[in-house]
């Protein structure tokens, strides 16, 4: 073998290994995701929502989750309660005319035994602070029509209280009618996005 040969097959190894490597940037498929919320009602029960209106990118390496950021509308919250939807809209909760997305945006990703916890800048309410979001890694697979997937399921807890979403009302036996930790749990499919 040559010695052109040999910096030609060099080259092409670590062409592929590289590629192997790259990082690849999928897009969240809204039709098959969904991004809920739950919280205590009169200390008695949890409500569910979700939001309808959202997206976001997974940059997975690897097999391994890089970054995630993800925007939701918060105009699109749907608890299947026209009056109480209309209410959390208003300035008493998400108040969506002045504040119309809620924002994920990944700053390190930390391995806890076999969790990975997303660590990332949540703005809420026109606030941010950092939020850890626990997720399982699905995938990837190929899809009937030839697409790469991933399937994600995260989950995480905030106080509503820390983003300045503070409205309540007492209770006559005591406690009051919204709780403040909200539990946020997502289930997510994204779409590999076609190489440049």
């Amino acid at each position: 073998m040559t010695t052109k040969s040999v910096l030609i097959a060099a080259l092409v190894l670590t062409w592929l290994i590289a590629s192997a490597r790259a990082a690849d940037t999928y897009n969240i498929d809204p039709m098959h995701t969904s991004v809920g919320f739950s919280i205590r009602h009169m200390l008695i029960n949890k409500v569910k929502g979700k939001f309808n209106e959202f997206s976001g990118t997974v940059v997975l390496e690897d097999k391994t989750i890089k970054e995630a950021t993800g925007t939701i509308q918060t105009r699109s919250v749907d608890t299947g309660i026209a009056q109480r939807d209309d209410h959390l809209r208003s300035a008493n909760f998400f108040d969506v005319q002045k504040f119309p997305t809620i924002t994920f945006q990944t700053k390190r990703v930390e391995k806890k035994g076999d969790q990975t916890i997303l660590i990332g800048d949540y703005t809420m309410h026109g606030v941010t602070k950092e939020l850890a979001l626990s997720v399982e890694l699905n995938g990837p697979i190929k899809d009937p029509r030839g697409s790469t997937r991933i399937g994600i399921e995260g989950k995480a807890k905030l106080n509503r209280r820390d983003y300045g979403l503070t409205y309540n009302q007492m209770l006559e036996a005591g406690g009051v009618v919204v709780g403040d930790e909200v539990e946020i749990e997502i289930n997510a499919e994204a779409v590999k996005a076609a190489s440049k």
